[in-house]
């Protein structure tokens, strides 16, 4: 087991906008959230005569996802105050395609943008992530984040038998355990540097529910079981060094309800401190748009051919970076290849086993 932290090289999605295409599930659960942002929305003091007003999305990918969301905020807010300024800050790590995600926005992509029925709206872009500060002191009124946060600032070590906490065992897992409650105060102090008073943030956050389900595991296959038994075939059959067995480990932390309450209530805590307060955590399940499908055209290579890009489109890249650079670049690409392939004839198989339900927990937070 490695005895430090990973610094992490090789996390990007899918780009070109690909990525809001594969992943149906996640606009789905931005849709679900937006009632939650307008009721949140609703509860900042907002004059008619107010001339500015800053929102960030946070781990925004190409932005897609959040579109139809952002157009009902800002439609929401020139209800209130029509001659406003909106400041809409897209931020992501620096290796996300920033130029997918700007075309993204502007409607020069796969999507029709809300800057085509909007007026006084500026979109900006900080390739800072929500690990670091994004705005200065005290300047934003409404933070967001959808299915993004559960990735953590480092790998705590590999994992020996799995690729994802959740297969996690002893101190491997409680490594991953304290890594990812430093890492959620982490964000939350950045957060509370940023609010101003009275300002929320409306947070969807993979998680482990009050049911022990979370993404890929409802029901059916647990994907990433799925995930470590397909890798290590792969190394049973010598296609993969035991070396890129291990490296291969998700940086990803899932909480529960209670650790992603809890600074924000313990009264000693430096969040708390900071001067933010929850005021809502729920958890819902999203269905798998792609299994919901599937149960009306029963089409098993269809839902097959479907599936695999959403789950390729998160994990590709770390897949293809637990692989020795020395390989030939071919080898690398023909390995990844038929890695999903090989999950992909399982669907095919045994289509009803199968789906991609998002857990997440839906967080509202106010800085006093």
């Amino acid at each position: 087991m490695a005895g430090r932290t990973e610094s992490l090289q090789n996390i990007t999605m899918t780009g070109g906008g690909a990525y809001s295409l594969a992943t149906r599930g996640a606009e789905d659960v931005i849709n679900a959230a937006t009632q939650i942002v307008l009721e949140a929305l609703d509860s900042i003091n907002i004059s008619e005569n107010q001339d500015l007003f800053t929102f960030s999305d946070m781990g925004t990918a190409d932005g897609g996802t959040s579109l139809k969301m952002v157009e009902k905020l800002i439609h929401s807010l020139q209800k209130i105050a029509p001659q406003i300024n909106i400041n809409i800050v897209y931020a992501d790590q620096p290796k996300n395609d920033f130029n997918g995600l700007v075309q993204t926005v502007l409607g020069l992509g796969h999507f029709t943008s809300y800057l085509e029925s909007t007026k006084n709206v500026f979109p900006l872009f900080s390739a800072n992530s929500f690990y670091k500060q994004i705005l200065p002191d005290n300047t934003l009124d409404f933070g967001f984040s959808a299915t993004a946060m559960h990735w953590l600032s480092a790998k705590p070590c590999d994992i020996s038998h799995h690729v994802h906490m959740v297969g996690a065992q002893g101190e491997e897992y409680q490594r991953f355990s304290e890594h990812g409650k430093k890492d959620w105060e982490t964000i939350l102090l950045h957060r509370a540097r940023e609010l101003r008073s009275g300002g929320q943030l409306v947070l969807a956050n993979f998680c482990r529910d009050e049911n022990g389900k979370y993404l890929g595991n409802t029901t059916g296959v647990n994907m990433f079981t799925n995930f470590a038994d397909i890798w290590q075939g792969f190394l049973d059959q010598g296609r993969i060094r035991p070396e890129e067995y291990r490296n291969m480990t998700l940086p990803q932390y899932y909480n529960t309800v209670e650790e992603f309450s809890a600074p924000l209530k313990k009264s000693e805590s430096s969040v708390y401190l900071a001067g933010l307060r929850l005021k809502k955590i729920e958890t819902r399940i999203t269905p798998c748009p792609f299994a919901e499908a599937f149960k009306d055209h029963q089409d098993a290579q269809r839902f097959a051919e479907e599936y695999i890009p959403t789950i390729r489109s998160w994990n590709e890249s770390i897949f293809f970076g637990a692989l020795d650079i020395q390989r030939p670049l071919k080898e690398r690409k023909k390995i990844i290849h038929d890695y999903y392939q090989t999950y992909q004839k399982q669907v095919q198989e045994s289509p009803e086993l199968h789906r991609m339900d998002y857990v997440h927990a839906f967080i509202v937070i106010e800085k006093i």
